[in-house]
């Protein structure tokens, strides 16, 4: 079984990178990104003798991994990130994934709530305004019933 270092150190010859390979040269990423948009995936060849159908082979540079998570990388007994840990990869963009779509749906189970509570407001305000109207139509009709009522009549028994 060949190790991934070698792989990565020896094994390729031609890589089709959006980044430098040159550690000192790539723009440090920013401290919270999205982390799909953070990792480049590149394409490469391994060497004839490794692979002599010459095969496109993609993966993510080690160097850049460790910048968005060191747990993310294998080390060699320098304590040197050599290889990507895909399957931890994996498992964390899934993890990602997952919680930039639960914050999604809180954002817009949020913007519903504070969508209907305006709406509640606005009808408790209309109830409120036909409330005091019939209040005060029910205070004018009491008014003019007691003013309509015959004034009692004192009766003198003979």
């Amino acid at each position: 079984m060949w190790r991934a270092k070698e792989a990565e150190s020896r094994a390729y010859e031609n890589t089709h990178s959006p980044l430098n390979t040159e550690p000192r040269s790539r723009p440090h990423l920013p401290r919270r990104c999205v982390i799909w948009n953070c990792l480049k995936p590149v394409t490469f060849r391994y060497k004839h003798e490794l692979d002599p159908a010459g095969i496109p082979q993609f993966g993510l540079v080690a160097e850049d991994v460790e910048k968005v998570n060191p747990d993310l990388v294998a080390r060699d007994a320098d304590g040197k990130a050599y290889t990507v840990r895909y399957e931890a990869v994996n498992a964390m963009l899934l993890n990602e994934f997952l919680k930039e779509k639960q914050e999604a749906t809180i954002a817009e189970l949020k913007s519903t709530v504070a969508q209907q509570q305006k709406g509640f407001e606005a009808k408790l305000a209309k109830q409120e305004e036909q409330i005091e109207a019939l209040t005060a139509g029910l205070q004018k009709v009491s008014a003019h019933l007691e003013a309509s009522k015959p004034a009692p009549q004192v009766v003198k028994n003979p």
